[in-house]
């Protein structure tokens, strides 16, 4: 989902880029053939890569929380697919590093807004947290041994074009489209929700401004918390929808509240997110639409 919206932005813009990916791409075909497809737990498979690189943004993960909790080895494949990706770049002498970690590495916070320096091993909710939390001290690790310099940003919720998931948005549009009950597990909860082109607008500035802000962290979110109950509605009234809407009890592993600070993001990189989560919503089932995917 990022990775081909980031693709057509870097493409776009003149850069020689190489994918990877365990499966083709199904919904552009130039990014396509632009595709080693590798399966990242495979140190062998990284082999088929270029070796004549600059960067390498990496975004592949199992990233569904409540799939870690009930398959934590699904977390061990994230350990597996950073490590081999950080290999090759230590092998390769690749000096520049982009990891996509999570705002999940702040658990379920008391704070207001968590800022970059607020994330600790105790807040770690479950097996896909802990799999972010330990993927950034690894990356930082081979920043200290092998000089690879990186920049590492955590992502929140993201939605929006390219994404088929069963993730909350799209979930919830595909039941008011079938009339089904939307539910929403845990009564109060409140996420911060981000546009994919506000963030890929944040992981661009991170390549552009790449010199100057090296070996930092940045939060790369909408800077807003949204009950989940809001969004059902938002969804269902844009798509005048008469289904149900059902509360249940929060499942393990998942956090109640998340509220980032970006001003870090909008000091350093001119990060300004631009989408709201209303017309966000809109321009997603827009696309869903006009794709005939909904």
């Amino acid at each position: 989902m990022i990775g081909t919206r980031l693709c057509e932005h870097l493409l776009a813009q003149g850069y020689s880029i190489t994918g990877t990916d365990i499966r083709p791409n199904p919904w552009h075909r130039r990014i396509d053939d632009l595709t080693v497809i590798a399966d990242l737990r495979r140190p062998s498979d990284l082999e088929k890569l270029p070796t004549d690189i600059d960067m390498v943004v990496h975004l592949a993960a199992n990233a569904r929380v409540y799939d870690l909790v009930l398959h934590p080895h699904l977390a061990r494949d994230n350990f597996d697919m950073l490590f081999n990706t950080l290999e090759f770049c230590r092998q390769h002498t690749v000096s520049g590093f982009l990891f996509a970690s999570s705002r999940e590495v702040y658990g379920n916070s008391d704070r207001h807004m968590n800022t970059e320096d607020e994330a600790m091993v105790w807040n770690c909710e479950s097996p896909y947290a802990a799999s972010k939390y330990g993927g950034e001290a690894l990356v930082n690790a081979y920043h200290h041994c092998y000089g690879i310099n990186f920049i590492i940003f955590r992502l929140s919720n993201v939605f929006g074009m390219y994404d088929t998931s069963d993730r909350v948005i799209p979930l919830f549009i595909r039941q008011t489209l079938q009339n089904q009950d939307i539910i929403v597990y845990g009564r109060g909860k409140c996420l911060d929700l981000s546009y994919i082109d506000d963030t890929v607008a944040g992981i661009l500035s991170c390549i552009r401004k790449f010199p100057g802000v090296k070996n930092r962290t940045f939060n790369i979110a909408s800077g807003r918390s949204i009950p989940i109950l809001d969004v059902a509605r938002l969804i269902r009234d844009a798509m005048n929808g008469e289904n149900a809407i059902i509360t249940r009890e929060n499942r393990k592993g998942e956090v109640m509240r998340s509220a980032v600070s970006i001003s870090r993001a909008e000091k350093e990189l001119c990060y300004a997110p631009r989408v709201s989560i209303e017309e966000g919503i809109l321009r997603t089932i827009a696309w869903y639409r006009d794709r005939g995917l909904i």
